[in-house]
């Protein structure tokens, strides 16, 4: 299926994602002169249409090295090493990848590339894997057998969806019927038949369905379709940070009463402005803040988590989104891989990265799985948190077991990404 994810996602003058971030500058890195230092690359869109996705994770990338380094730095070989990061932005487009790839790898020769996923991963996943450089990707379904130096670390979209409404149906047992709308494209499309799937586990029968295309700006049609079937639950699945914008928007203007669950719930501080503490009170989604208690205790693997959720919040204020701290994630497990390794050679950093058991998640100990999805066990599938909206703030009601609602649901969920033809 050809890609649609480098389309226009961002609708002009609404106020949402891409409007908060477009007014914020980088900081670049500081090169410490004099000091021994290990190189990350960062390469994903940091301007155009998904820069929503990378330029956020950046943010967080920054911030990550500075605490790693405020701390002395990444102990290896008895030495301590300051963390420079290198960006290149890719705007989500292949040649572009590729030339940011060659340009860390061969001039900068960086230790580890973060990448965002699908077009950009694909166009240089043969030439990471011949040159054996580490790699990670937010997108899963980017792993497969032939790259075995590609990991999906942190984010295991869209199986984790099914977390919040294994918990709707043990919570909210008069929930009976659902409606979903969402864009017509891979992230969409394989968010749409984990939601399916989720919900036929569940007992909840899927009663209407919109699929969008990115032509569309005016979505007062849409959602009123949803409302007309009368579900007693509506899901934006994984749709981008403005469209769940404008579509909860519609919701609160067309006055409708039932339940949200929704991938992602991004900069609800706007979303807020534009409707009611009252109507998002209960809303569902799986993107915590990191300052919530769950974070900070036992049992998770983020470091000084709050801290970094201060420093973000008070550094690029209102720009909190899902990818924020992702990448940041993945390199707290790149650092312990390297402790392991007592080394920054990617393929040695590769190979004591697999062979983390438990594996060190975020939120909390999983293991490496994707065999029977992929080809290889290269995502790290574990616990996710189900977030709730209250009094205006997200807040972790609990840490849902991915791994356990797959192990048990497999077929289900094949049965379901068969029907959307992936």
């Amino acid at each position: 299926m050809k890609s649609k994810f480098s389309r226009r996602q961002v609708l002009a003058g609404t106020g949402g994602a891409a409007a908060g971030l477009a007014a914020l500058s980088l900081s670049p890195t500081k090169i410490f002169a004099g000091e021994k230092t290990v190189k990350i690359g960062f390469l994903a869109a940091l301007t155009g249409d998904a820069a929503g996705w990378g330029l956020p994770g950046l943010y967080g990338v920054e911030i990550w090295a500075e605490q790693v380094n405020a701390a002395g730095g990444i102990e290896m070989g008895g030495d301590k090493y300051k963390v420079e990061v290198i960006s290149y932005d890719d705007e989500f487009d292949a040649i572009k990848a590729t030339i940011g790839a060659k340009k860390l790898l061969f001039e900068d020769e960086v230790s580890i590339i973060l990448m965002l996923g699908v077009t950009p991963v694909l166009a240089v996943k043969d030439f990471m894997t011949r040159n054996k450089m580490l790699v990670t990707t937010l997108v899963p379904t980017d792993i497969s057998a032939d790259a075995p130096y590609l990991f999906a670390p942190v984010e295991v979209h869209p199986f984790y969806n099914v977390t919040a409404v294994d918990w709707i149906s043990r919570n909210m047992p008069h929930i009976k019927t659902a409606a979903i709308a969402t864009q017509n494209d891979e992230l969409g499309l394989t968010s749409l038949a984990t939601y399916r799937a989720a919900f036929e586990v569940a007992g909840i029968e899927v009663i209407e369905e919109n699929l969008f295309g990115f032509e569309v700006t005016d979505f007062a049609p849409v959602v009123s379709k949803l409302i007309a079937s009368n579900p007693d639950l509506i899901t934006w699945d994984t749709a981008y940070p403005d469209y769940v914008n404008l579509l909860t928007e519609q919701a609160f203007l067309q006055g409708y009463k039932g339940q949200f669950v929704n991938c992602t719930l991004d900069q609800y501080d706007h979303i807020l402005a534009k409707t009611s503490k009252e109507f998002l009170e209960g809303f569902l989604w799986q993107f915590p803040d990191l300052d919530d208690p769950v974070m900070q205790g036992g049992g998770t693997h983020f470091d000084n988590a709050a801290a970094f959720y201060q420093t973000y919040a008070e550094r690029y204020p209102g720009a909190w989104t899902a990818v924020s701290w992702e990448y940041a994630a993945a390199l707290e497990m790149w650092k312990i891989a390297v402790g392991k390794a007592d080394s920054f050679d990617p393929p040695k950093v590769s190979e004591a990265l697999r062979s983390l058991s438990p594996v060190p998640h975020a939120f909390g100990d999983a293991e490496w799985w994707g065999e029977d999805f992929f080809g290889v066990n290269s995502a790290a599938l574990g616990k996710w948190p189900v977030v709730q909206m209250q009094n205006g703030k997200a807040v972790i009601v609990e840490m849902g077991d991915v791994r356990a609602w797959v192990d048990k649901h497999l077929d289900v969920l094949k049965k379901h990404f068969a029907a959307v033809g992936l």
